[in-house]
C-alpha cells in the first residue's frame, strides 16, 4: 500500500473563492456555537475540491485561521485520513481497491492497466498531468468487486478491458459513466437470488 506524501512544491497562498467561502460558513453553522473546529474535515474536503484534488500546506494554515484552531490540529487531521491528498493527483484521481474480495476477482489486473496507461508507479502523475492512481484498502463495494473509485464516483464489476476503456475515456477528455459495468443494480446478485428463496414457505 502507498504511503501518503506531502508535495515538496507548495503554493504560497490559499483562500476559499467567493462561492466556497459561503459554503464553508454554512458548514460551520451545522455545529454548536464555540464548536466550529468540528467543521475541519468538511473544510479540508472543500479546499481539496477547489485546489484540483489536493490540499497544500497553505490551505491547512488558512483553515486553521478560518476555524480559530491550532494549525497542527488541522495538519493532524489532513495527514491521518486517506481521503485527503497532500500532493497533486491530477484532475482524475484513480483509487484501485486491492483488499481481499477485489484482489480475488482480479484487482491487480486493473493495477496493471493503470501502470501501462498512466504511470508505472502509483502516486505519479501521467505525462499530461491529468491523472494518477493509487492502491487503497476497502472502498465498501465488495459485492461488485473488482472496483475502483475515480474522484467521487464508483466503477464496479470491472475487468481488464473495461478498466482500460474507462481510462482511455479519461485520457481523451471524456467523462466515463460510473456504476456497475455488468448492468447490475445496487448490489443485487449477478444471476438472481440463491439464498432464502423459499422463505415464504418456511
Amino acid at each position: 500500500m502507498s504511503i501518503k506524501k506531502i508535495s515538496k512544491e507548495q503554493p504560497d497562498k490559499f483562500e476559499f473563492d467567493k462561492k466556497n467561502n459561503e459554503v464553508a460558513k454554512k458548514i460551520i453553522q451545522n455545529y454548536p456555537v464555540g464548536k466550529q473546529q468540528s467543521a475541519v474535515m468538511g473544510l479540508l474536503y472543500l479546499a481539496q475540491k477547489q485546489n484540483d484534488n489536493w490540499i497544500p500546506l497553505s490551505a491547512m494554515k488558512y483553515i486553521a485561521k478560518f476555524l480559530d484552531m491550532p494549525y497542527i490540529k488541522v495538519y493532524e487531521v489532513a495527514t491521518f485520513y486517506s481521503m485527503y491528498n497532500l500532493s497533486p493527483v491530477g484532475k482524475y484521481f484513480i483509487q484501485i481497491c486491492t483488499t481481499t474480495p477485489c484482489m480475488i476477482r482480479g484487482a491487480y489486473k486493473l493495477v496493471d492497466v493503470c501502470k501501462r496507461k498512466i504511470s508505472n508507479k502509483e502516486n505519479n502523475l501521467s505525462d499530461d498531468r491529468k491523472c494518477s492512481w493509487v492502491e487503497v484498502e476497502c472502498l465498501g463495494a465488495c459485492i461488485n468487486a473488482p472496483m475502483m473509485q475515480i474522484n467521487d464516483d464508483y466503477f464496479e464489476d470491472l475487468d481488464e478491458n473495461k478498466c482500460e476503456k474507462i481510462i482511455d475515456q479519461i485520457l481523451s477528455g471524456k467523462k466515463p459513466e460510473p456504476g456497475s459495468y455488468k448492468g447490475r443494480k445496487n448490489s443485487e446478485p449477478e444471476n438472481n437470488r440463491k439464498t432464502l428463496i423459499n422463505l415464504k414457505n418456511a
